[in-house]
Formats: C-alpha cells, structure tokens, sequence
C-alpha cells in the first residue's frame, strides 16, 4: 500500500467519533495489508514504530518538527508561525502549506518505505541526532503528498488524534477476519501473553486465527499481570475458592522480572520498562535467580537496614525516580518478594496450577543463611483451611505494615490481564460503606479561581473504563481534601497529557472515547494515562455522571504511578461494589 492510500484512511479515523465505525474503517484497511505492512501500520496508527514497553520515542519537540517544515518547504519562518498561529494545528498547518508548495522530489512512497523512515528517526541517537532527525522529517515533507504531510507532522508527537484504544484494534482484527467481533476473547487472551498489537495482526495475516492458541510468553516481553478479586472477610474467600494459599499483601511495586543469558530487564504494571531505576533489584536477580531464561513477578518494598521492617508506600515510592538513582538505592534499599512463576528455561508455566508454579519458584530462588543480605526472597505462604487462621494471617500481616492478605486458589491457573477468583485480596477495612479503593483515571480539569488559580486547577473529573463500549464514563468531580503539593504535581502530570486544538493553548477537544455529560464538561481534557486512588463513603445512583453512578465523599488517596490505565477499575467492578 502506498502511503498516500495509508492517509486517507488516517483522516477517514481521525474524523469519526463513532466507534463501531472506526473498527469497521479499520478492518478494511487492515484486509488491504500485507503481513509486513499490517505489523507496521498498527504501530504507525499509535503515533509509535513499536509496542509502548520498548520505549523508543520519536524525540521531537514542536521546535524540530517547525524547523522541519520549514526548511522542506524553503519559506519564512516568520511566516510560517504566523499561519500556523490562526490554524493552530500543526499539522493542518504544513498541509496548507504543501498545497501551495510542489516539489520535484515529490513521489508516492510505500507505506514500509515511510516507516523505515520513522524508525530510523526515532532510533537515531547521539551527536548529531537532531539534525539527522529534522533532516529525515524534511525529506519524507518535500517527497509525500499534503494530507500525508498532515499524519507525517503528527507522528512525531504521538498525537496522532486517532481517538481508539488497543481494544478497538483487538476488535478490528475480529472484523478483518470474521466480519463481526466475535473472536475478541481469542485476540484478548492472545494480546495480555504477547501485547505486541503488530505481532498479532502480521500472525493473523500469515498463519490465521488458529495461530494464536499456540501463542506463548517470550522473555522481554511483558505479560500483562493478573488481578486480584476484592472480598472483606476470610469467610467470604473460604466460601469463594475453599482451602487456599495465604501470603502477604504488600504495599510496594509490583515487578514482572525477565532474565536471559544474564540480561536482566523490570517491568512495571504498566508495561513500563524500569530497569534502570532498580539497580539493587537488577543485581540481586542476577546472583540469586538460578535459571538462563526466567519470567517471575514480585513486589518490591523498602525496608529499614537497622530494624528490618517494612517502609510505608510513601517512602518506597521515592525509589520510583530517573535521577540519583544510586543514591536513594542506599538510603532506600528494596527487597524483592517473588510470589509467580510464569516462564522457566523454555517452559510456559502461565497454564500450570498455582502450588506448580509455586514449588518451582522455590527452587530457583537461591538464599544465603542471612537472609537480612539478600535482596530476593520468596513470599511467606501458609496453606490455610481455617476461618480463624486466616484472620490471625490478615492481622499479623497489618501489625507488619502491609495492606493485608492475597489468598490464592491452589489449582488456579495463571490469567494475564484477568481478575477472576484464582487470586483474592483481603485487605484493611474502612469505617465507611465501601471497602476498598476504586482506581480511576483523571479524564481532565477545571481552571481554578483564587489560590487555585496559582495551581491552574481548581478541580478535576475522573472516570472508569466501560469495557462493553471501550469508552471512559464519568464517576467523580474532586475539588477538595488535596494537599497543595498534591495539586501541584497533579497539574504537572495533566499538563504533560493534555490535549490541544485550535489556537495555542486550548485544550477543548474531547476524547471520541469519553462519555461525559454536559454538566460536567471540562475546561481541559487530558488523555486517559493518570491513574488515582480514590476512597470514597459510599457510591450512588448518578443521572449527572454518564457512569449511571457517582463517588460520594470522593477523596485522593495517592496517585498509582506504577499501574496503567489498563488496570484502573471498570465500570463492571464499580457495580458489583455497590451489591
């Protein structure tokens, strides 16, 4: 496919807000793709040249890519910025301009042609890399058409204002082949083993649907962890999945640990490559993980060197950090407590029953006879059948600092992006109706007035994910019980999503796939990547809220840097809370 072809399918998704129709546009686009060319166009779709955890970002400011353009289409840049100023789009923008500009370079490249292109860019590196980065945007402007020149621009940003989620693509894919979306629950299970979107699509295209039952975890690709159900008592958990697996519930960062041939890499929740934050962590997976190609998960926690005990969430979230990393590994050093085992030496073990999965952790693990040295240890475990012993397990667990208790079914499988019975957390009861936490994502603020106004935020809209739609609905507008602190680095994450349009500095476009009612129509919109954690009284029957329900009494408790939208709770979870 040329990539002329590519863009007119681009600005086809880029102006509908209906999502059934976008999966459809995306289906006939995806059935005129090669294997090659559908791997690449999936990632090009997300403003990426590849899947999210192997950051590799484009590295370029607005500054470059004006200069880009600029120097492509040899004109002033004074007017330029003038034009662009009233159009307030950047793309749009250099497509004005290509319209009124011909080039004798100018020819229709191919879409895998382009996407080298952008790889090259997006991996150049070093001194130099600037120039070479502007210098390869300004050839693919001089040498492709002006609506293409509208997506080349954008690209390079990662806003590329498609408005649909990985899901949709997932359903697209169904589409493709079956003409509806039914083979959705085949694709997701294949997607939270191997969340490589272009894998998924070239596997199809070459081999078939059947191909992904045979899918399997590989080593430096992250599995999309599992989830725990939430109940409050130990006889609920005992009545849910009987005798269990009891082990600590600990408040740090959960880790999914790949090791291969020595190499070492850390995953976050989020699909987020963290290894160099974790050196200590790297360290002791390397002396104490005795196996060549190895996935396990664990959480990490501070703890005190002097008396052993278990740091906070506030101290350990301080080692989430890219600067003075070596430094705060001294003043805060973690223990890694490996709790699954999902991939040995060749061996997938995501199938296994868990006390198999269990057992064979154990075995790798290795520990010195002081155990205050090492940096890797198994969880404690007890195999429990009684409600009081359960409840003693919880109780001594929260004496510890810790949330509380993971109860775990000992036949239950491992399921990658799940949250079904096999995994239960029992964790600190609340005085108030609703138990637990609910993990929503901030859909976007509003401007505030008086002492606000210094923040830029007076108070900001949060949601849940309706899976069934794939579309974000409202819960809860939160304007107090924040720290000032708490506003300010709110207003600082917001700001590094926040959507623009029109006339610089505006932000008024709203998300295709946010459902939000007039009443609580933000001032600024921000993509769906911030999650918080929110506790709340109670939750209520909402006609103001397009969830159907609303957070009373909604207050911040922390921010979960360390989860991905992905993980925020749904809009499904919400009502089973409210039975």
């Amino acid at each position: 496919m040329k990539f002329s072809e590519l863009a007119i399918y681009f600005d086809k998704i880029s102006k509908n807000s209906s999502r059934l129709e976008i999966t459809r546009i995306l289906a006939e686009l995806f059935n005129k793709l090669t294997p090659d060319e559908i791997e690449k166009v999936v990632y090009l779709l997300q403003g990426r040249v590849r899947p999210a955890y192997e950051k590799i970002e484009f590295g370029m400011a607005e500054k470059m890519i004006v200069k880009a353009a600029v120097s492509s289409l040899n004109i002033d840049k004074a007017y330029f910025d003038k034009e662009f100023k009233k159009i307030g789009d950047l793309g749009e923008a250099v497509e004005f301009f290509k319209k009124q500009y011909s080039s004798f370079e100018e020819k229709d490249l191919g879409v895998v042609e382009v996407y080298e292109v952008f790889y090259r860019l997006a991996t150049s590196s070093g001194t130099g890399s600037q120039e070479a980065k502007i210098s390869l945007l300004s050839q693919l402007i001089r040498q492709l058409d002006s609506l293409s020149s509208r997506f080349l621009v954008r690209l390079p940003t990662g806003n590329i204002r498609m408005g649909f989620s990985d899901m949709t693509v997932l359903d697209s894919f169904s589409w493709m082949v079956k003409g509806d979306k039914s083979l959705r629950p085949i694709l997701e299970k294949a997607y939270h083993v191997r969340p490589e979107l272009g894998f998924i699509g070239r596997l199809i295209r070459e081999k078939g649907v059947a191909s992904l039952y045979r899918i399997e975890p590989k080593v430096f690709t992250p599995i999309i962890m599992m989830r725990a159900e939430r109940l409050s008592s130990a006889r609920e958990i005992l009545e849910q999945i009987g005798v269990c697996f009891v082990e600590p519930k600990f408040d740090g960062f959960r880790l999914q640990v790949h090791k291969k041939d020595g190499d070492v890499r850390l995953f976050s929740r989020s699909l987020e490559d963290v290894t160099f934050m974790y050196p200590d962590i790297v360290a002791g997976v390397k002396k104490q993980l005795g196996a060549d190609q190895v996935i396990v998960e664990g959480e990490a926690i501070g703890y005190d060197l002097k008396s052993g005990k278990f740091l906070p969430f506030q101290e350990t979230v301080q080692r989430k950090r890219k600067y003075d990393i070596e430094e705060m590994a001294k003043q805060i050093p973690l223990r890694l407590f490996c709790f699954e085992m999902l991939y040995l030496d060749g061996k997938n073990f995501i199938n296994e029953p868990f006390e198999k999965r269990r057992q064979s952790l154990e075995q790798i693990v290795k520990t010195s006879r002081d155990l205050k040295k090492d940096v890797i240890a198994v969880a404690d475990q007890e195999k429990v059948s009684q409600e009081d012993r359960l409840e003693e397990l919880f109780d001594e667990a929260i004496k510890k600092g810790l949330e509380g208790v993971l109860a775990k079914k000992i036949n239950g499988i491992y399921k990658p992006g799940a949250r079904e019975w096999n995994w239960i957390k029992y964790k600190k009861s609340y005085s108030s109706k609703i138990k637990d936490t609910i993990d929503c994502l901030v859909m976007g603020y509003y401007l505030g007035k008086g002492k606000r106004a210094d923040f830029g935020i007076g108070a900001f809209l949060v949601g849940v994910l309706d899976n069934h739609k794939d579309r974000f609905v409202t819960v809860a507008k939160i304007g107090t019980g924040l720290t000032d602190e708490e506003w300010k680095k709110l207003q600082a994450k917001s700001q590094k999503f926040r959507l623009h349009q029109g006339l610089a500095g505006q932000a008024k476009v709203k998300p295709v796939n946010y459902l939000v009612n007039k009443q609580m129509e933000c001032d600024v919109w921000v993509e769906p990547k911030i999650v918080v954690e929110i506790k709340a009284d109670d939750i209520t029957k909402s006609p103001v809220h397009s969830a159907g329900f609303a957070l009373r009494f909604p207050r911040l408790e922390r921010f979960r840097d360390d989860k991905s939208p992905q993980e925020a709770t749904t809009l499904e979870e919400l009502k089973k809370m409210t039975m």
